[in-house]
């Protein structure tokens, strides 16, 4: 695993020092939970995403953390018939739901806990928790948004100046 974490390491540096400690702390807490699984490593243009499941093939995921510029999102991957009393899962699509994490201690709460463990049950093929677990990239983008939020975000929500009339600009 040390040459494919050392990759994800520098993956994961691109981002702030803040995300970047959620994001490996988030993944390890995954780790833990979900022994067994192969660890799928996809830094694509929009995110860096790591997905878990019981193979190296992508449409067996279960889960994955997705990580954006100012946050960690984890996807549930067959979210749309998961059981979610709690009310907590977001989206619209035909498959995936996720919720957002913003501590490491979220994975922790109760709502999630049931969620992770209902998909991981659902999961086909199961997860073996006696597999060796693995780490593999998959692909990696050439081309990626900044993995760095702007420098001034509220500059880049802040509303854009009214036009100029013509002939004054």
């Amino acid at each position: 695993m040390d040459d494919a974490q050392s990759q994800l390491d520098s993956f994961l540096a691109k981002f702030t020092p803040e995300v970047d400690s959620l994001a490996h702390d988030l993944i390890a807490r995954m780790r833990a939970r979900l022994p067994g699984a192969a660890i799928l490593v996809y830094d694509n243009y929009n995110s860096l995403a790591i997905g878990f499941g019981p193979t190296g093939k992508a449409s067996h995921a279960i889960l994955s953390l997705a990580v954006f510029p100012r946050w960690v999102t984890l996807h549930f991957l067959d979210g749309i018939g998961l059981p979610d009393p709690g009310g907590i899962l977001r989206g619209k699509g035909s498959r995936v739901r996720h919720v957002r994490l913003h501590a490491p201690e979220a994975l922790d709460d109760a709502r999630i806990e049931a969620l992770i463990a209902e998909a991981v049950a659902r999961s086909k093929p199961p997860l073996d928790p006696t597999a060796e677990q693995r780490l593999i990239i998959k692909s990696v983008s050439a081309k990626q948004r900044p993995r760095r939020p702007a420098a001034s975000a509220s500059a880049a929500s802040a509303p854009a100046p009214p036009l100029s009339p013509p002939g004054t600009g």
